[in-house]
């Protein structure tokens, strides 16, 4: 399958791009910039676009995506996901809306156009925190204190359990 991943987070986006290239398919990369021309010249199968965006953001692209590749399976990807965005991104022509932390398992069912299984919809507490850890922490631009700051804990605890490896769920 042909993918165009379309996210602003640079290290997001080559992690996952790597993930879905050991799992033998095609994928291209863009930040909102150059992600229409990217979508002409690729004819992507599927398109995995990041909301939360500079500039435009991933709503505004969904409807210029599909005027250059109707085909495509556009499945937006948040981490700051609503009813209403949700709502909004179907609205414009997504076939399908997951929130951050999304497995790669969800990601390509959805790109699929698969039913998602109920017992991988639900991430432990474990992961859902190391996630919105993580979140903030990139929202934080790294900086350890203001994340601790933000979430209302010490910075040694927050230290503590940033160290511990992602939970597998």
């Amino acid at each position: 399958m042909k993918i165009l991943l379309i996210d602003d987070d640079a290290t997001f986006r080559e992690r996952l791009a790597l993930s879905l290239r050991r799992r033998g398919h095609e994928v291209w990369t863009a930040d909102d910039g150059d992600a229409l021309g990217q979508a002409g010249d690729v004819s992507p199968d599927g398109v995995l676009l990041d909301l939360r965006m500079p500039g435009e953001g991933g709503l505004a692209l969904i409807p210029q995506l599909r005027e250059l590749c109707a085909h495509a399976r556009i499945i937006m990807l948040t981490g700051y996901g609503s009813i209403a965005t949700a709502m909004e991104a179907i609205r414009q022509g997504a076939a399908d809306y997951l929130t951050k932390p999304a497995s790669l398992q969800q990601i390509l069912t959805a790109l699929e156009g698969r039913p998602q299984e109920a017992e991988e919809e639900t991430p432990s507490l474990d992961r859902v925190e190391w996630e919105h850890l993580q979140r903030v922490l990139a929202d934080c631009d790294n900086n350890i204190s203001k994340t601790a700051r933000v979430l209302g804990i010490d910075r040694r605890s927050l230290q503590r359990k940033l160290a511990k490896y992602a939970p597998s769920r």
